[in-house]
């Protein structure tokens, strides 16, 4: 699994120009499955994600997490994480899990984050989606399940 962390100060997602999410403070994030993902992965990043420390203290230092400062999260599906662009101009993404096996890895990683008691809220899976972020920092980070090792 990728997942793209931004810092935001709010974000929201919209569907045929109805939000179906929207957030304050918090994380958008952007998530994408590959066939080899499974819910160790998801368990893993939600962990991590959780306990990310980039939100400032008292003395504008990175060192406070999203549970510490109470903050919101929208959960994106993002099947072009896994684009591969290395040969011609036309990216495939063939390495992106099929509906079948994302759907369920990107539920199940939504009903973890959920258990933290924050607010979540998310994207329609497979939807043309138009998001919309004022990025806080910016702090943007990547996380890739891959490299977690």
């Amino acid at each position: 699994m990728k997942v793209i962390i931004q810092r935001v100060l709010e974000a929201k997602v919209l569907v045929d120009e109805l939000t179906v999410g929207e957030i304050g403070k918090g994380y958008l994030l952007f998530v994408g499955v590959s066939e080899d993902d499974d819910f160790t992965h998801a368990d893993w990043l939600v962990r991590k994600i959780l306990s990310l420390r980039i939100f400032s203290d008292i003395e504008g230092k990175m060192n406070l997490s999203i549970e510490e400062v109470q903050g919101e999260i929208l959960c994106v599906s993002q099947f072009t994480l896994f684009t591969d662009y290395k040969k011609g101009n036309r990216p495939s993404f063939i390495c992106a899990a099929r509906p079948e096996h994302a759907i369920p890895m990107i539920e199940y990683f939504k009903t973890e984050l959920k258990k933290s008691s924050l607010k979540v809220e998310s994207g329609v899976f497979g939807a043309d989606m138009k998001v919309l972020l004022i990025n806080d920092g910016p702090v943007t980070i990547v996380m890739d399940t891959e490299t977690k090792m």
